[in-house]
């Protein structure tokens, strides 16, 4: 039986490259099933890529092939490799860091380098710029299908070797914990943490209860303000700023039925940290 293929990639659906993926998966196998986790990355943005494999992966069977393909260095020397986690998904992708936040959460039992000599779309070697198509549709097709084995991908690499990105650790004292701003919620703009709620925990809080939150980037204040603590959008005001679990059991910061990142120009990534103390 196939596995699963899920792309991830930064192009958009504006012209036939998402296409020209699914045509080249479905030339190795007409039968395979395809799904897509999101093509609406913002380009040239690892980051994002990384978070969205974490927000997603551990949804999928076990033996899903996910292809993310986020990468403002095709054609150089990056690596292009598949990487097994220990929750038994695949990952294939170059080797820019898009596996950080999966390698931190969960996990990477095996890394392989893909052997472009024996995984490659025939008659596509002259081309160096769309590796998405030609090697890593290709080659997450196959492996989906069961045309190769992990083993037939190629050598192995260490996983300690692999690029990753910077992350930014949480931290807890009596009456405050200190993150970073891992990602948006896109659509409404509201701002995911990397805090958990086991962090969140340990400063005693009960539902409505005030906090201090302030926001830094590169260690300059962009935002400071006192926001309650609630189970959800109805516990706030429209327009009104709250504290919320999100669906990754993490903490969140919204404002109801308004963009908290487009009314402060909040971003995201290790360099945006995020205080939230208990209100004295």
């Amino acid at each position: 039986m196939n596995n699963h293929l899920v792309l991830q990639t930064d192009f958009g659906i504006g012209d036939g490259a998402v296409s020209a993926m699914y045509g080249v998966a479905l030339s190795v196998n007409p039968t395979l099933p395809i799904f897509d986790l999101t093509h609406d990355i913002t380009p040239f943005n690892i980051w994002d890529g990384s978070y969205r494999l974490f927000q997603t992966i551990k949804y999928w069977p076990e033996g899903t092939v996910f292809v993310s393909v986020v990468d403002p260095g095709v054609g150089s020397d990056r690596l292009s490799i598949v990487v097994k986690t220990e929750t038994n998904h695949y990952i294939v992708t170059p080797d820019n860091g898009t596996i950080t936040h999966v390698k931190h959460t969960f996990g990477i039992k095996e890394a392989r380098i893909i052997d472009e000599d024996k995984n490659r779309l025939p008659h596509s070697g002259e081309s160096y710029t769309f590796h998405g198509r030609d090697v890593y549709a290709y080659t997450g097709a196959r492996l989906a299908s069961h045309v190769i084995t992990y083993e037939e991908v190629g050598p192995t690499v260490q996983v300690e070797s692999l690029v990753e990105l910077s992350m930014f650790e949480v931290s807890v004292d009596n009456d405050s914990v200190i993150g970073n701003i891992d990602i948006l919620d896109v659509r409404f703009g509201n701002l995911w943490t990397n805090i958990n709620r086991d962090h969140f925990l340990q400063l005693e809080y009960k539902y409505g209860d005030l906090f201090d939150v302030l926001i830094n980037h590169d260690g300059r204040n962009v935002y400071k303000s006192t926001m309650k603590y609630g189970r959800s959008f109805a516990d706030s005001e429209l327009g009104e700023p709250l504290i919320y679990v999100n669906s990754l059991d993490k903490m969140a910061v919204a404002l109801n039925q308004e963009s908290f990142a487009e009314k402060y120009q909040i971003g995201t990534g290790a360099d945006w940290t995020i205080t939230i103390r208990k209100k004295q």
